[in-house]
């Protein structure tokens, strides 16, 4: 064959594999339009609009070396060709993904340039709404909503002036995210909801449905809308297999471990949150991989393997992740009171957003409630109670009802703890979360109990226990085989079991110093379980409090 000859079959091969990668493009088969258009480029390069189309095939195969550097020559043809609007688009999602990597001082560059371009350029276009993006996200970050949702307004304004659905979705969905920010919550919910239906009627891009997806889920889960993190977790899961070699970002893995953690499903939640760190691992994002090993930690303590569970605590910490609550929630676990007290503590007193301190406060009431000092568990309480009455979440009131109905139930009202935590039963058997239930069945067992229906405590005990043991949940079977062996048909004192511990070592004769030695307490914290346990049984002294004990047959 002739030099001719042969350049023409390249050309004709080229064309082939053309056609073929943009008719795979077309209909989503992302790794056949990959191979295709990689083949077209390797025997000759493609120009700017071909080299996008193979760009977000690597992007969406989770290929990002590939996608940046696709990209950067994207950027490039189109300059060459003198197409500032296009070259300026491709800086932009250049920007993006290295911002979603970590690379910020690259990620600025690219939006820097791009910005430098349509100046340049002078015309109305609509990638200037594109770079309000970028902004209002920086904004964001910086704890001012208000001015992020002024900019994705702006951005929404250019994506509707010029037709873009992909600007207007992606607009609506930070605006959502602002609003959020702001404690409005029902009308951030509502354009996030707006945001979807754009998604799940197929009119934006494949990358943008991607992002929303992932922005969606999180804000979700961050407002305690749980219902709709479920939802869009599962719809997304569907739009993932619908399309063969797409698969769940590093992020969303982290928020699929969670919401299967939920469900109940934990070996599927760890196996996740493994695949989260794994892909996260590779890449530089080390806040999304410190996630990602925080939600291994939490599996692992929930299944009392606490060594794990430590050493992935660990691990997030040095990642730059705040291991709580869940390492406080260890240290108790592990009989280590005063150092859950010290970290639980510590953390709500750096904390002031309201949102945060609401997901850390019932792991504090729970603490504080174990280590003896109900009136500060009190105090968590109401706070619990004054940020679910303000936004009004489903399951932020279920919280409170929960930390309400245990906070009673340690002063000795079990009655009134009873109506608290079947409130937040409930709740929480509305969103669909097992082990929770199970954990409330515990507590609305020993209300049962402290009010003398021995049946209805087995009952909810039991039903507790069949949880825990499909469950493998290893520390709540070890807790109610210790109420099952010391028992009494009806308790009505109200000790804590901590207490009821302490009172079996008074009973011994022991001294604080050797209480606080055995359950690894402080002397302080053990002054504070007796002087609760004297308040309880109406005792005046540790004689006393023996005596009664012996009599009630509570050792």
């Amino acid at each position: 064959m002739s030099g001719p000859e042969r350049r023409g079959s390249a050309v004709a091969e080229k064309a082939k594999e053309l056609e073929r990668g943009r008719e795979l493009y077309r209909r989503r088969a992302w790794a056949d339009a990959h191979r295709s258009l990689s083949k077209a480029d390797e025997a000759q390069p493609l120009g700017g609009d071909d080299l996008f189309l193979l760009a977000i095939c690597a992007g969406l195969l989770g290929r990002d070396e590939d996608f940046v550097r696709l990209l950067e020559r994207t950027h490039r043809a189109y300059l060459d060709a003198g197409e500032a609007q296009r070259a300026a688009r491709a800086a932009f999602w250049l920007g993006m993904r290295l911002g979603s990597l970590g690379e910020k001082a690259r990620a600025n560059g690219w939006f820097a340039r791009s910005k430098r371009l349509l100046e340049r350029d002078g015309r109305d276009c609509v990638e200037r709404g594109y770079l309000l993006l970028p902004s209002a996200r920086e904004r964001l970050v910086a704890g001012e909503p208000e001015a992020a949702y002024d900019l994705a307004s702006e951005a929404a304004r250019f994506g509707e002036r010029f037709g873009d659905r992909d600007l207007v979705a992606f607009a609506r969905n930070l605006q959502g995210e602002a609003l959020l920010r702001q404690g409005q919550v029902d009308r951030g919910l509502a354009l996030l909801d707006e945001a979807m239906v754009s998604v799940t009627a197929g009119e934006v891009s494949t990358l943008i449905t991607g992002l929303i997806y992932c922005s969606v889920i999180q804000c979700c889960q961050r407002v305690y809308a749980l219902g709709r993190a479920r939802e869009w977790t599962d719809a997304l899961a569907e739009w993932c297999e619908a399309q063969p070699g797409i698969t769940f970002t590093g992020n969303c893995l982290v928020h699929r471990s969670e919401i299967l953690q939920l469900n109940g499903a934990w070996p599927e939640a760890i196996k996740e949150a493994r695949r989260a760190a794994e892909r996260i691992s590779e890449k530089a994002d080390s806040r999304a991989a410190a996630a990602a090993l925080y939600q291994q930690a939490e599996v692992h303590r929930l299944r009392g393997e606490f060594g794990p569970a430590e050493e992935a605590y660990r691990a997030a910490s040095r990642r730059g992740l705040e291991p709580q609550p869940g390492l406080a929630l260890l240290r108790m676990a592990q009989g280590r009171a005063d150092a859950a007290v010290s970290q639980i503590r510590r953390l709500l007193g750096a904390t002031a957003d309201r949102l945060q301190r609401a997901r850390l406060l019932p792991a504090c009431v729970e603490i504080l409630l174990e280590a003896g000092d109900v009136a500060e568990a009190r105090r968590a309480s109401r706070e619990l109670d004054q940020t679910a009455e303000s936004l009004n979440a489903e399951v932020l009131n279920a919280m409170a009802s929960h930390a309400r109905g245990a906070v009673a139930l340690a002063e000795g009202d079990a009655q009134g703890a009873l109506g608290h935590l079947r409130q937040s039963l409930e709740g929480w058997q509305r969103v669909g979360a097992p082990y929770i239930e199970a954990r409330l069945r515990v507590l609305v067992g020993l209300a049962c109990r402290a009010l003398g229906d021995e049946e209805g405590a087995r009952l909810e005990l039991d039903a507790a226990r069949g949880v825990f043991d499909e469950l493998g949940a290893a520390p709540d079977l070890a807790r109610l085989d210790g109420l099952a062996k010391g028992a009494p048909s009806a308790r009505p004192h109200g000790l804590t079991p901590r207490e009821l511990q302490v009172l079996l070592l008074v009973a011994a004769g022991k001294t604080n110093k050797a209480i606080a030695a055995e359950l690894s307490l402080s002397e302080k914290t053990v002054d504070r379980h007796i002087s609760n346990i004297f308040t309880k049984l109406d005792v005046p002294t540790r004689s006393a409090a023996t005596a009664f004990a012996y009599e009630h047959k509570l050792l």
